[in-house]
């Protein structure tokens, strides 16, 4: 079942205002967690939330009965960040500073959640004070798939086999291509979840750039965010993900 909503679901998280150093948690976050309550079995698994940022969705997962949490962020603000949150609320959550390309197939989960950086961006763009520390946190390259693309093919080989890995990214990074990347390293994957929100600053610095490319209607400032579901079948041979 695909859940639609065209409107933001109000901050529902319950956690407080993260440094300014980190970026805050937004309503990506928040469809990832609520596409997570609502299509997976959480209790006793082994999960893992990869790009954790300040560590919302890990902590959600421990709520929910994870019997354990990795979450890791390649920033070290972030992971420090996570890691301070974390410690005030479960002890299962492990937080460390790594990056994707760390993790190996010795590194294998029940449950993945990624809230990548997806948005397309171009090199010189010429950010703002406001939101300038955090760019890793979104920036996704020319394309928005210089995290997705590599997160995808090396999915497989995170997920044990009957695991799930659900990740959130906006429409202008190619969902389609997502669902596709996922599919070629032998797992089953659809949007399950999707929600249209109000661009945010980032996103509106880049309106007109997005509009010469003709990914973006003229004036229209809205975008869907998506959440993938992959599986690995429970019966499936060795993953054909690779590094």
């Amino acid at each position: 079942m695909t859940l639609s909503c065209d409107a933001p679901v109000p901050g529902g998280l319950g956690l407080p205002i993260p440094p300014e150093t980190v970026y805050r948690p937004q309503e990506d976050s928040q469809l990832l967690v609520d596409a997570v309550r609502r299509s997976c079995r959480v209790p006793g698994t082994r999960a893992a939330d990869l790009c954790t940022g300040t560590g919302v969705v890990a902590i959600e997962l421990a709520r929910l009965g994870a019997a354990s949490v990795l979450a890791i962020d390649s920033c070290p603000g972030a992971a420090q960040s996570a890691a301070a949150r974390c410690q005030k609320v479960s002890d299962i959550v492990t937080v460390e500073h790594r990056d994707l390309n760390d993790l190996t197939g010795r590194d294998t989960f029940d449950l993945v959640t990624c809230n990548p950086p997806y948005v397309p961006t171009p090199p010189d763009l010429d950010v703002t004070d406001e939101y300038a520390w955090p760019r890793n946190a979104w920036d996704g390259g020319p394309d928005g798939r210089s995290v997705l693309d590599p997160l995808c093919a090396g999915a497989a080989e995170l997920l044990n086999p009957g695991g799930t890995l659900l990740l959130v990214q906006s429409e202008f990074a190619d969902p389609a291509e997502t669902v596709a990347a996922l599919r070629r390293t032998g797992l089953h994957a659809d949007v399950v979840a999707r929600r249209r929100v109000p661009f945010g600053p980032v996103l509106t610095a880049q309106a007109t750039w997005f509009e010469d490319l003709g990914l973006l209607e003229t004036d229209r400032r809205v975008e869907e965010l998506v959440v993938i579901r992959a599986d690995r079948p429970s019966t499936s041979a060795a993953p054909r993900g690779h590094r």
